[in-house]
């Protein structure tokens, strides 16, 4: 823009360099030499003249458009489709598993054990002891007695009760109470107590015993054991598979045609009326402009379907047989014959005395006092009336007689005297030695067979739909506004400022 006010300044700057020696009256420039006129110019033919010339400028403005674009848009299809699968089952099989067992046996030994016996040796004392029992002696009495008899006679009679309920009320007082307790006073006695204990006499006898032992005997047997197991037999399926791939596509848009105005050189001209040279512009014209292209790139999916080899496994049954040896226990009886030693004890009675301590309790009397609270009811009395029907009885006395006959009893002293006899126990000791028999176990290895169950995965095939999601390309439409750029002509008033011509005297032949 700033190029196109310029342009008339620098034609004018141009045009007066070219001219080195001109007239006065060409324009009055700046030089003024060869001039006809003899005197020197003065300022006022030297002054500048500005006026106003309409140029026309050009402007930029953006105009929005609206495009229509269109981008790939991919929906989702489920698509059934046919699978082979492939699931284990589980199955039970047994097989042979040979195992040791430690079997106990047991064996029996003697021992000799020493230990120590208190023995006990009995004395025999004797003492006299003084007693006295009372000695009860009957007498028989008897008596005459008189009492009397009520023979009831009864009477029907009635009556108005007047009777009196009583409301209780409560008044809580307190008292001392004086009461006695018994205090227990202990007395220590003794005493002397005749008692009797059995001393034991051993004495070792024989005697021969039969017992049954089961002995153990073992044979070996062979059975055929059948096991079946799963081979695996591998072989090659070819599948399709539903791939693809993604290709860039470029598109070039060409572009939009745009108005543009252009304008044609101007030239500058003696305009005669003004005396100077005017600068005349070109003509302006609206040119279509073509817009350089655009390219667009995408993305489209190229679907593909190949073939690949996969390697499978099926399981075929085989059964393997073998002979499995195996123990058989039998269990042979057989009578044996011990001779075992005993000892039995015979209780042999002594008697003894020994003195004991003892304490006797007395209880003596003691008065203690006590507050006590206590409630007291006082009957409030309330009178009522009923009428009552009653028998009356009415006992008539009879007199009667009675012979009874009774015992009295008077307990008459004697004195015993009795003579006790006691033993005293004295424990001596005594080593003695026994044999104690004990068992001694030891472990023998023994080989047993037993059925272990295991579990094989047998393969069964089957077949199964699935969805299978598949992505079909469309094209969507949308709109994009952009702005595109457009040239607008329009004058505008622009001041030229130029010396203004000088002429000289009538005789400078300009004329003037």
């Amino acid at each position: 823009m700033r190029a196109f006010l310029w342009a008339p300044v620098l034609a004018v700057l141009l045009t007066v360099g070219s001219v080195t020696t001109a007239e006065a009256g060409y324009c009055g420039l700046f030089s003024f030499r060869n001039c006809c006129c003899c005197e020197p110019v003065s300022y006022e033919c030297c002054k500048q003249q500005c006026y106003t010339v309409n140029k026309t400028c050009k402007e930029v403005q953006y105009e929005k458009q609206e495009i229509t674009c269109y981008k790939t848009v991919y929906d989702k299809v489920m698509e059934e489709k046919t699978i082979d699968c492939v699931r284990y089952e589980k199955e039970t099989l047994y097989k042979d598993c040979t195992y040791t067992v430690c079997k106990p046996v047991y064996e029996t030994k003697v021992r000799t054990c020493t230990y120590t016996v208190c023995k006990p040796v009995w004395e025999t004392k004797t003492k006299e002891i003084n007693y006295t029992v009372c000695k009860p002696v009957w007498e028989t009495k008897t008596k005459d007695i008189c009492y009397t008899v009520c023979k009831p006679v009864w009477e029907t009679k009635t009556k108005d009760i007047c009777y009196t309920t009583c409301k209780p009320v409560w008044e809580t007082k307190t008292k001392d109470i004086c009461y006695t307790v018994c205090k227990p006073v202990w007395e220590t006695k003794t005493k002397d107590i005749c008692y009797t204990t059995c001393k034991p006499v051993w004495e070792t006898k024989t005697k021969e015993i039969s017992y049954t032992v089961c002995k153990p005997v073992y044979e070996t047997k062979v059975r055929e054991v059948c096991h079946t197991v799963c081979k695996p037999v591998h072989y090659t399926k070819t599948i399709q598979i539903n791939c693809g791939h993604y290709e860039t596509e470029v598109t070039e848009i060409p572009g939009p045609v745009v108005k543009k105005c252009v304008q044609e050189p101007g030239c500058w001209t003696w305009d005669p009326c003004c005396c100077k040279c005017v600068y005349c512009p070109g003509e302006t014209k609206v040119v279509e402009v073509q817009c350089p292209p655009r390219k667009c790139c995408k993305k489209v999916w190229i679907p593909e379907v190949k073939e690949k080899t996969i390697n499978c496994v099926k399981y075929e049954r085989e059964v393997i047989k073998k002979e499995c040896p195996y123990t058989v226990c039998k269990m042979v009886p057989e009578t044996r014959t011990k001779t075992c030693t005993y000892k039995v004890c015979h209780m042999v009675k002594e008697n003894h005395v020994k003195t004991c301590t003892y304490k006797v309790c007395k209880m003596v009397p003691e008065t203690v006092t006590k507050t006590c609270t206590y409630k007291v009811c006082h009957m409030v009395k309330e009178n009522h009336v009923k009428t009552c029907t009653y028998k009356v009885c009415k006992m008539v006395p009879e007199q009667r007689t009675k012979t009874c006959t009774y015992k009295v009893c008077h307990m008459v002293p004697e004195t015993h005297t009795k003579v006790c006899t006691y033993k005293v126990c004295h424990m001596e000791r005594e080593v003695k030695t026994k044999e104690v028999p004990y068992t001694v176990c030891k472990m023998v290895p023994e080989t047993c067979t037993k059925q272990v169950p295991y579990t094989v995965c047998k393969p069964v095939h089957y077949t199964k739909t699935i969805q299978v999601c598949k992505c079909v390309p469309r094209k969507e439409a949308y709109t994009v506004t952009r702005c595109v750029p457009k040239v607008v002509c329009k004058t505008v008033p622009v001041t030229v400022c130029c010396p203004a011509p000088c002429c000289c005297k009538s005789d400078c032949g300009c004329g003037a």
